[in-house]
């Protein structure tokens, strides 16, 4: 595709293996940026090269998001490779399955806690640092990855829900540190139908939020959001990534959170109370 809106960008994915990392890589490619993507799973990395029309224009880095080497190398490499870099899409994640308070031992809870937070906030945080150098030469820009529980309770349990929190917290403090060189922008998913794990710690990492999209059946009633007919691909996610990504599209934004959640925001909560079981 020529004349996109990312046109000439060079822009590194973390967590770009599977999912929404996947998608906006794959997006970010057809509108003519180069990309390069960081997972753990060499085996989806090459799937993504493998899908890719033009694969000069992709690179991949096996790797972890909670080691700061790795984000060097990935940020290097990508410099290396398309001379530059453009925009950080923070996006690596894991979710906890709504496990409540009341569902977590001490134990559980102090490994989880370290487990989650370490990948969803301290794996942004040390991507940003890793690449901030190279988007100021460029007057770049960040995109995270953040949550409807960046906002409202109950899209995850009290971990993830603060881990979401805390995203944008960073989001916002690094879009003041950065300026006026580096825009700091989020993009505030709902629910999507894809491979997202949960923590190791609590025996959740081979679950995949995939399988309770694979039960909804005809009868199944709608979820409790205004646009409850929305699409959950991933694919349909990815406009406002491209949108903040792009100098000319949003260049007076930054510290800002699209909230792409099928309107969670006006619903109101879906449960009075979530202790009427204790």
């Amino acid at each position: 595709m020529s004349g996109g809106w990312l046109e000439g960008y060079a822009a590194l994915i973390t967590g770009g293996g599977s999912g929404i990392g996947r998608a906006v890589a794959e997006r970010f490619l057809a509108e003519g940026a180069s990309v390069t993507v960081l997972g753990r799973d060499r085996s989806r990395l090459e799937e993504v090269v493998d899908s890719a029309a033009d694969r000069s224009r992709i690179h991949t880095v096996t790797g972890d998001v909670r080691d700061s080497d790795t984000l060097h190398t990935a940020v290097q490499e990508t410099v290396d490779r398309f001379g530059k870099l453009d925009t950080l899409v923070a996006n690596a994640g894991v979710w906890d399955y709504q496990r409540q308070l009341t569902r977590l031992t001490a134990d559980e809870l102090d490994t989880a806690f370290d487990e989650v937070f370490s990948v969803n906030v301290k794996g942004y945080l040390l991507a940003a640092e890793a690449a901030w150098r190279e988007l100021v030469k460029t007057r770049g820009s960040i995109v995270m990855t953040l949550s409807n529980a960046s906002f409202y309770v109950n899209g995850g349990g009290p971990l993830y829900t603060a881990s979401k929190h805390a995203c944008l917290g960073l989001m916002r403090e690094l879009a003041y540190e950065l300026a006026p060189k580096v825009r700091v922008n989020g993009v505030a998913c709902g629910g999507m139908n894809t491979d997202l794990r949960g923590p190791r710690s609590l025996s959740l990492a081979d679950r995949s939020i995939a399988a309770s999209f694979a039960r909804r059946g005809p009868d199944t009633p709608p979820p409790p959001i205004p646009l409850h007919d929305s699409s959950t691909d991933p694919r349909d996610f990815t406009g406002p990534y491209v949108l903040l990504a792009s100098r000319a599209q949003s260049g007076p934004v930054t510290g800002h959170a699209i909230n792409a959640d099928g309107g969670i925001g006006v619903r109101g909560f879906a449960h009075a109370a979530g202790g009427d079981h204790l």
